[in-house]
């Protein structure tokens, strides 16, 4: 793993969970970047997704995509998780300054085991959220989003993925030269290709593409249902 990580608030193996410096104030972690895209992003949500119901969100980083969705949308009962305990950490303390009850506690979860927990399986939930995590996790991660997906939601339910992509063996500038940066820092992680390595993974897993939407910076949200 590149020395290039050292800079990066890192989990409990040493492996970096955030490729950007992140301010701290009160226990709550603040991410420029969701700074940025979080309007665009609650905006997609809630012309494409449940606005009432249980939600689910994969990697949880911060907690302030939730927090912000949830401000606009309060019918949303959204649990947090995240492989993570210093991420958890930031996302209850996100938690306790929003004071709303339909948000449940952070839920421990590495989305590419087999077994989600008791926080999970065995629920029904209406739709599963994940931001920015693909892309520097192991495709490990996204198959086992999939499958989890799969197990956990219910039949109209439907997943927001977001994040940057390939699109059919092609890439825009921006996020080709993003993708050798994250293959410096770790070979496992990288840029995927929507069509030619999420679709099929999520198609296995019983999803189809349901909605496709360009966002600012070479970003997509990309919205699934059931086949």
């Amino acid at each position: 793993m590149s020395k290039e990580n050292d800079a990066y608030h890192k989990g409990a193996d040493g492996k970096p969970v955030s490729l950007e410096p992140q301010r701290i104030e009160d226990g709550r972690r603040f991410s420029p970047s969701v700074g940025r895209n979080r309007d665009i992003v609650r905006d997609v949500f809630a012309a494409h997704m449940p606005v009432s119901g249980r939600i689910l969100e994969i990697g949880s980083g911060t907690g302030e995509h939730g927090i912000h969705i949830t401000a606009s949308l309060p019918q949303l009962q959204w649990t947090f998780s995240d492989a993570d305990p210093v991420s958890l950490s930031s996302v209850k303390a996100w938690m306790a300054e929003a004071g709303r009850e339909a948000l449940d506690t952070g839920l421990e979860l590495d989305a590419s085991a087999p077994d989600w927990g008791a926080g999970a399986e065995g629920q029904s939930f209406d739709g599963m959220y994940c931001a920015n995590v693909i892309h520097i996790s192991p495709i490990e991660v996204a198959k086992g989003l999939f499958a989890g997906a799969g197990r956990i939601l219910a039949p109209t339910g439907r997943i927001f993925l977001y994040g940057p992509f390939g699109r059919d063996g092609a890439m825009s500038d921006g996020n080709a030269r993003f993708d050798l940066d994250l293959k410096r820092r770790d070979a496992r992680w990288g840029v995927r290709d929507l069509e030619r390595e999420v679709l099929p993974m999520a198609e296995r897993a019983g999803f189809r593409a349901a909605k496709i939407v360009e966002m600012p910076a070479n970003n997509l949200s990309v919205v699934f249902d059931r086949l």
